[in-house]
């Protein structure tokens, strides 16, 4: 049986199709207004026998394509025991909210917390702050990394920590120093949500913000232990959804 999954972001689409278990056809294209006129783009691409849609536009895709959709927090709890069997906490940070989940032997989610009422500390965090820096979001990982453990960020609101990076760069504060003080930031919120929903090896980190190599390093140390990161971090919701609609 071929079956897909869309995983509907408010920042990315992706499709994964697979023949099995093994993926036959990835698509990943960012989100633009018109996001059903893109599923209808992408699915054109390829062919399945089942699908099921995730993500934030879910329902919305759901009901014009007359698809079956399933939470993200399922979606990735089977897509990350898919791809890690072993896993036992997931963290997902996407372009608006984060994820942390527990999962037990066999990738059943046993708890879960989740923000997304505000952008702090997600993708679209990152790009504002990227902005005020002056930089690329895919060179601000490796900005921070070389900077010095010397400022902070008091403020996780985006509005309000975008006002703080740009007086610190005022002031003369070097924008590598800016930039390792805003990963902490998001690091010391994201460690607090890890926490109450408990930390249990081995875990994973999913989703775009996976791709910042100073978040991973810096989480890692803060948590003491190792974040194992798929290949294709932002695909593990498509992937889940695809699994799970074999059964759909």
């Amino acid at each position: 049986m071929i079956t897909a999954g869309l995983d509907i972001g408010s920042c990315t689409i992706e499709l994964v199709v697979l023949d099995e278990d093994r993926p036959i056809f990835t698509r990943r294209s960012e989100t633009s207004f018109d996001y059903p006129e893109q599923v209808r783009a992408l699915l054109s691409e390829t062919e399945y026998d089942r699908i099921l849609v995730t993500g934030y536009g879910r329902h919305l895709v759901a009901r014009e394509f007359g698809m079956g959709h399933v939470t993200e927090i399922k979606a990735h709890a089977a897509g990350v025991h898919h791809l890690v069997p072993e896993a036992r906490t997931i963290l997902d940070i996407g372009g608006q909210d984060t994820k942390v989940i527990s999962l037990d032997k066999q990738g059943k989610v046993t708890a879960f917390e989740m923000n997304d009422r505000c952008s702090a500390g997600t993708g679209r965090f990152f790009e504002v702050m990227a902005q005020a820096l002056a930089c690329r979001i895919g060179e601000l990982g490796d900005l921070a990394l070389s900077g010095a453990d010397r400022l902070r960020i008091s403020s996780m609101c985006t509005v309000f920590a975008e006002t703080e990076v740009v007086a610190l760069r005022a002031r003369g504060e070097a924008p590598e120093d800016v930039a390792h003080a805003v990963v902490v930031s998001v690091v010391y919120r994201v460690s607090s949500m890890i926490r109450r929903v408990g930390l249990r090896e081995k875990a994973v980190f999913c989703g775009g913000v996976a791709r910042n190599k100073a978040v991973v390093q810096i989480l890692a140390q803060e948590l003491g232990c190792g974040l194992f990161v798929p290949e294709a971090p932002d695909f593990t919701g498509a992937m889940g959804a695809a699994i799970l609609a074999r059964g759909s």
